[in-house]
């Protein structure tokens, strides 16, 4: 589709650590470009992440990627099973309750659920 968000990427310092969380957690599935990309799908929208030692933070001014769950306690004890570490306790605003985490790499994303 023209226009439309179409692929996102994800600095990742530890790139087998980020693969395992995610996989583990959300079971993305994995493609490796070589040693420094891994490619990411099942997750909604296709994506990747590269080898760096920078992370994306909202206290960086960082984009906020929002996944979205309708079981949002399950999810929380899954992020924090494969290695993820709530960097927001679930909060409430209007139409839903979501919490933030932060995965082995570093990078900020958070769960949201309207139920």
């Amino acid at each position: 589709m023209q226009n439309h968000i179409n692929y996102v990427e994800f600095a990742a310092a530890d790139l087998a650590q980020t693969e395992r969380f995610f996989n583990h957690a959300f079971a993305w599935q994995f493609e490796h470009y070589g040693p420094d990309y891994i490619a990411f799908s099942n997750a909604g929208l296709e994506g990747g992440f590269y080898r760096s030692d920078l992370a994306a933070s909202t206290a960086n001014g960082s984009v906020l990627v929002v996944l979205y769950s309708s079981e949002l306690e399950l999810i929380k004890e899954k992020v924090l099973q494969a290695g993820g570490v709530i960097s927001k306790e679930i909060f409430s605003f209007p139409g839903g309750r979501r919490f933030h985490f932060i995965e082995p790499s570093g990078n900020e994303l958070a769960i949201w659920s309207d139920s």
